[in-house]
């Protein structure tokens, strides 16, 4: 996902320092003509917006806050955005880091998939000062199609908490309705083209079902990155006392997608753990007497 939005930014004028762990998965924007830093703070260092799309919570702490970290190489004025979907607390100590350094920080995950960030149709949710978030807005535009501050520094990250919790509790109900309809028989293509116009339709519904029904599990966001995910929800939520167990009963699901050795699947692979349930592999046999 990364690659793609740097690529728009890129294609858009903006003159573009990349850096990578693996120097290789780089090469499409070098040879657009992208300049290649050794580390963050060397991104940072000549930039004065710098933008992090990384997998885990301590992997933004390594390459915002690390000793090669984006921070130590930033300008005073410069603003780090990081759109990796990562702990709202972490959100709020980079950019109090951030400040004591002379420089602003936004905290801006996405929703869309490698399918929106191929398309530049991404939601992108950001925390922090508006007047920073209006600096970096047409940078934000080239990437996205919905652009909403939702207040101060980790407010991103909690507006994507329940991005992630509206798709967890979704993709059990289109991975069960599918399992369902295979199993009674009916031609699922022309069952998806009946439920996809009406009440039941969502985005998962329309880009990930056919994916399943294709038998196509690869990637457009990984099971690993879900869970971790699901797990920073949980951990807001039980700081809240709130109890969402929808919420739960996904984690699990996907936690033993994991245990399925699925961690680098997409997400729509989540039909493997429920269909295990009831002893079938992927697709199902239909039940007796299949619907005429």
């Amino acid at each position: 996902m990364g690659a793609a939005m740097a690529g728009h930014l890129r294609r858009a004028g903006y003159p573009l320092t990349v850096t990578t762990r693996t120097r290789e998965r780089a090469k499409g924007l070098l040879d657009e003509g992208a300049t290649w830093a050794d580390t963050p703070a060397g991104v940072a260092a000549v930039s004065d917006v710098v933008f992090s799309m990384v997998g885990f919570p301590e992997d933004v702490r390594e390459v915002l806050l690390g000793p090669e970290g984006a921070l130590g190489g930033a300008r005073p004025g410069a603003v780090l955005v990081d759109m990796t979907t990562s702990e709202p607390a972490l959100a709020i100590e980079v950019a109090e880091a951030a400040a004591a350094r002379g420089a602003h920080a936004l905290d801006a995950p996405v929703s869309g998939g490698d399918v929106g960030a191929r398309g530049a149709t991404l939601s992108i949710m950001v925390g922090g000062p508006a007047d920073v978030v209006e600096a970096v807005r047409p940078c934000l535009d080239v990437m996205g199609k919905s652009i909403i501050r939702q207040g101060g520094a980790g407010t991103g990250q909690h507006t994507k908490m329940v991005n992630q919790i509206l798709i967890a509790s979704t993709m059990v109900g289109v991975t069960e309705a599918l399992l369902y309809a295979y199993r009674s028989g009916l031609d699922v293509e022309r069952v998806l083209e009946s439920v996809s116009g009406g009440a039941a339709g969502s985005w998962s519904l329309s880009n990930l079902a056919p994916r399943i029904v294709a038998g196509d599990f690869a990637p457009g966001f990984f099971v690993d990155h879900f869970v971790k995910d699901l797990g920073i929800a949980l951990a807001e939520a039980r700081r809240a006392r709130l109890a969402l167990p929808g919420l739960a009963l996904a984690s699990q699901l996907y936690v033993a997608l994991q245990g399925q050795g699925r961690g680098r699947d997409g997400t729509q692979s989540l039909v493997h753990a429920l269909a295990a349930l009831s002893g079938q592999s992927f697709p199902p046999s239909a039940a007796p007497g299949p619907a005429s």
